[in-house]
């Protein structure tokens, strides 16, 4: 079932530097939350405290009633949490099928030794695990890849590979990081398709860091805006497209592009 991200003031020093200064919101489950801003504006920061890459100063983030702010990056499945990153991070040299699996291997049963011993219950597990991720595939287009070497596919391909991959975990929350940079334009439909029939099942909440307005605006329920660490306002995508604050945030009271042009988000 989709569970509820809730953010309390969160804080992040690094040093002397605030990278983000008491953010705070929550995600309904089963909802779709954008997380926009102009480069620089603390989006991934603040998604690498979500999921244990980074340990915030102070505040809190917990999954309904679970406070996982101080957990690592390796014990999130167990609250239910995954997540993509702007550049997938592929098994290059494994298949495609291998890569997807591993987002599978926190729910086999059993230990180093029982995988080791390939007794029956982990053989059967095994194919199990195989089939889903098969299943996966399938229902993402990517099927016909399955056994081809991950190096084999495009940049876009690969962002459809770790998307299955972060599904395989079986996540009640799922962060999705730029998943639509560098796609064409047929694959950002694939993409939204993708997105709106995990919506339609209620199986998890979703958080989406995207500069691709359009996909904000056809998947978030609602929008948070980040600009210079902290929240600039909460509302729906066309609330957000149309305040002032943030028109200015992206553009500067000159009219000039603030962060000089569309690009990865430097913190």
């Amino acid at each position: 079932m989709a569970a509820r991200l809730t953010l309390t003031d969160v804080n992040l020093r690094f040093g002397g530097v605030t990278v983000l200064k008491d953010v705070g919101f929550a995600v309904e489950p089963g909802t779709v939350l954008g997380l926009v801003g102009p480069n620089g504006a603390g989006k991934t920061s603040l998604f690498n405290c979500i999921s244990g890459h980074y340990r915030p100063s102070s505040g809190s983030i917990r999954i309904d009633d679970a406070e996982i702010s101080q957990t690592r990056p390796a014990g999130m499945s167990r609250h239910g949490l995954a997540r993509t990153f702007q550049h997938p991070a592929l098994q290059l040299e494994s298949t495609v099928l291998d890569n997807v699996l591993l987002g599978g291997h926190t729910r086999l049963p059993g230990g180093p030794a029982q995988w080791a011993l390939r007794l029956p219950p982990m053989v059967r597990s095994e194919r199990a695990l195989r089939a889903e991720a098969l299943g996966r595939l399938d229902e993402l287009g990517l099927g016909w890849a399955a056994h081809r070497g991950a190096d084999e596919l495009s940049h876009g391909l690969h962002k459809g590979v770790e998307l299955c991959r972060a599904l395989m975990a079986r996540p009640q929350v799922l962060l999705l990081d730029e998943p639509a940079a560098g796609l064409s334009h047929g694959e950002v439909d694939s993409f939204i398709q993708t997105i709106h029939g995990l919506k339609a099942a209620g199986e998890i909440t979703l958080v989406i860091v995207e500069h691709h307005m359009g996909v904000i605006s056809a998947l978030a329920d609602r929008v948070v805006v980040l600009d210079h660490g902290s929240k600039l306002m909460e509302g729906t995508a066309a609330e957000a497209q149309s305040d002032p604050r943030v028109i200015e945030a992206y553009l500067g009271k000159d009219g000039k592009d603030s962060d000089g042009g569309a690009g990865d988000d430097a913190a």
